[in-house]
């Protein structure tokens, strides 16, 4: 089961369209994951028609319509493990230790807010990543994406994609 990360693409804010390489890849994964702050239902819409499936959170700067679609968390059986997927964890220092806490029945927790890549496993196994900002960089020297494979119940191929400078890219092209 091959998946697509994302989050925080904050359109029409951060910039106009999603990036090409990343509608591509969409359209190459079984499950798209989208961890909040979408800001826009115009992108909700484009990843729903696109994607196989598609899981998704509402985050902070998401409007009424958007937080009527979306839950706050969300939570889904894939290729044998348990993902969950929340907008914001909080700081970084202590992050592991809260979320295994909070979300005691799970694999794999994606995750975003803070726009900067993580990739760890807390010392209970639950495995934490934050695929970044395709659209909004901000101190990073890249926006990024991640995706990953699921094969037998195992997490794979975890792999970030940088993504080339920001070219207009129509919402209809790729």
């Amino acid at each position: 089961m091959r998946l697509l990360l994302t989050s925080d693409t904050h359109l029409p804010k951060r910039a106009k369209h999603l990036p090409a390489e990343l509608l591509a890849a969409v359209g190459e994964a079984d499950v798209v994951i989208h961890a909040g702050d979408w800001v826009d239902t115009a992108t909700l819409d484009l990843l729903e028609d696109r994607a196989a499936r598609l899981l998704g959170v509402h985050g902070n700067n998401d409007g009424p319509e958007l937080r009527a679609r979306l839950p706050e968390v969300a939570r889904a059986e894939l290729g044998g493990l348990r993902f969950g997927v929340v907008h914001e964890t909080g700081p970084a220092q202590g992050r592991e230790r809260r979320c295994e806490e909070r979300f005691p029945d799970l694999d794999v927790l994606v995750f975003g807010h803070s726009h900067i890549p993580w990739d760890t496993t807390a010392p209970g196994g639950l495995r934490l990543l934050n695929p970044g900002s395709p659209t909004d960089r901000r101190s990073r020297p890249h926006c990024t994406y991640m995706t990953a494979v699921v094969t037998g119940g195992v997490l794979a191929e975890v792999r970030l994609h940088r993504l080339p400078p920001r070219h207009p890219v129509g919402p209809g092209a790729a």
